[in-house]
C-alpha cells in the first residue's frame, strides 16, 4: 500500500538529507554528522521503519538488513550513519503516531440507485474504509482536494460514461482492440510495484546521487500516499457505484441514454471499493507531478514493468502514462472516465502542492524548510491530459 511507501522513503530521505545537507529534511530539523554514511542511514531508516511497522516479518526484514551492511564498510562513518538513521526511523514513527490507521471507519450509505453496494464475484465490503480519514503526510486534510461530486444519474455526461465502459470494458464481446486489453492489463495489477521499479531504474540511468535518489523516492511516495488517502476520501464521501452495478441495473438510474444489461460483467475484478474518485489514476497523477517537478521537466523516460502482462513499456512523457491510466481502467470496466480524469488532475495537484511544500533544496548551513523552491517550473506540457472531466479541480 502506498502509505508505508510513503513511510518509509520519508524517514530514508531524512537519513539521508540530514547527512548530505543538499534538502530540506521532511518535518525535521536536525543534522546528521558530517562523516557519517549516507547508505547505512539509508538502509537503517528502511529497516526501523518497516519492522516497527510489520515486526511479523522480522526474520526477513534482519536477513536483507544484514546483507545491505555488509557492503558498505565498517568504521565510525558506518556506524555514524547507522545511528542517524534510527533515529530518522524513530522520529517518522513519532510523528505518524495516532494517525487513524485501522480506525473503525463505518460506510453507512443504504443501497439506492448511484450508490456502492458489494460487488462479484466475492461480494465483499468496503475494504480500508480508514485509508479516507487517515492523517495525510503532507496535506493539511484528508479532504483538501476533494474534488466536487460525480455526474448526475440523470446527465448526458454520465450516460457518456456509462455506454463507454459498457462497450469498452466488457469481458467479451467489447470494442476493444488488442492493444486496448493489453493497457488495461498492464495497469490492472499493484501500480505502487509498478512505480518503485520504474524509479529505481530511472535512478540507476541517470546515474542519481544517493540524496538526488532519496528525494526522487520520497516526493514521489508521500505524494502517492497523500493520492490514495484523497481518494478513499471521495469514496466516502460519494460512495459512487461501480460500472458493473450501474450497467446491470441502469433501468433504476432515471436516464433514458442508458439500457441495463444484467448479465454484463467488466473485463477485471472490480475492487471492493467505490468508484469515484479512481485511486490507480489519482496516484499516478500524484507520482507523475511529484517526478516532473523534481526533475525539472515533464521527459519523465520511464521504463515501467507489469507483472501482470509481463511487459515493460516507456513512457517519455508524463501525460502520456497518465493518458494510458485513464483508458486502462476503463477498458478494464471498474471506472468511468470522469472518474479517471478527476483523480488524475486531483492527483496532480496533490503533487504539486507536496514539491511547493516539501522536499526543497536547500543552500550551506539552511535547514529551514521554506528556504527555496523545490526545482524549476514544469511547462513544457501538461501532465494530465485533456477533456472535459465535469467536475474535476
Amino acid at each position: 500500500m502506498a502509505i508505508w511507501h510513503g513511510f518509509v522513503s520519508a524517514a530514508v530521505y531524512n537519513a539521508v538529507v540530514g547527512i548530505t545537507g543538499t534538502y530540506a529534511p521532511y518535518k525535521w530539523n536536525e543534522r546528521g554528522p558530517a562523516k557519517a554514511s549516507p547508505e547505512a542511514a539509508a538502509v537503517t531508516a528502511a529497516h526501523h521503519v518497516l519492522l516497527t511497522c510489520f515486526p511479523a516479518s522480522r526474520a526477513g526484514l534482519d536477513t536483507a538488513y544484514a546483507a545491505s551492511l555488509d557492503k558498505i564498510p565498517a568504521g565510525p562513518a558506518k556506524d555514524r550513519g547507522v545511528a542517524f538513521g534510527e533515529r530518522a526511523a524513530a522520529h517518522l514513527m513519532e510523528l505518524r503516531e495516532g494517525d487513524g490507521r485501522f480506525a473503525d471507519v463505518p460506510f453507512t450509505m443504504p443501497p439506492a440507485p448511484g450508490v456502492w453496494r458489494p460487488t462479484a464475484p466475492a461480494r465483499l465490503p468496503f475494504i480500508d474504509t480508514w485509508l479516507g480519514r487517515l492523517r495525510p503526510l503532507l496535506l493539511t486534510s484528508p479532504g483538501q482536494f476533494r474534488p466536487g461530486p460525480p455526474p448526475a444519474l440523470p446527465s448526458a455526461r454520465y450516460a457518456r460514461d456509462v455506454n463507454e465502459a459498457k462497450s469498452m470494458g466488457a469481458k467479451t464481446g467489447s470494442g476493444r482492440t488488442a492493444r486496448q486489453t493489453e493497457t488495461a492489463l498492464f495497469f490492472g495489477g499493484n501500480l505502487l510495484v509498478q512505480v518503485q521499479s520504474a524509479l529505481r531504474d530511472h535512478a540507476a540511468r541517470h546515474r542519481l546521487g544517493i540524496a538526488e535518489t532519496a528525494r526522487l523516492f520520497a516526493a514521489a511516495n508521500t505524494a502517492a500516499a497523500d493520492a490514495a488517502i484523497t481518494a478513499w476520501d471521495s469514496k466516502l464521501q460519494y460512495g459512487f457505484w461501480r460500472p458493473v452495478t450501474a450497467i446491470q441495473l441502469a433501468g433504476t438510474d432515471g436516464n433514458p441514454a442508458t439500457e441495463a444489461d444484467p448479465q454484463w460483467e467488466p473485463l477485471l475484478v472490480t475492487p471492493p471499493h467505490p468508484e469515484y474518485i479512481s485511486g490507480h489514476a489519482t496516484v499516478a497523477g500524484a507520482v507523475m507531478r511529484a517526478v516532473t517537478g523534481v526533475l525539472g521537466t515533464s521527459r519523465v523516460d520511464l521504463d515501467v514493468p507489469s507483472e501482470t502482462t509481463g511487459t515493460t513499456r516507456h513512457y517519455e512523457y508524463a501525460d502520456q502514462l497518465n493518458a494510458d491510466m485513464i483508458d486502462a481502467r476503463v477498458f478494464g470496466g471498474i471506472h468511468l472516465r470522469t472518474s479517471d480524469i478527476t483523480g488524475c488532475r486531483a492527483g496532480d495537484r496533490i503533487g504539486s502542492w507536496a514539491l511547493a511544500h516539501y522536499f526543497r533544496p536547500l543552500g550551506p548551513g539552511d535547514v529551514r524548510a521554506s528556504a527555496r523552491p523545490a526545482g524549476p517550473g514544469v511547462t513544457d506540457r501538461p501532465n494530465c491530459p485533456g477533456g472535459d472531466a465535469g467536475n474535476a479541480p
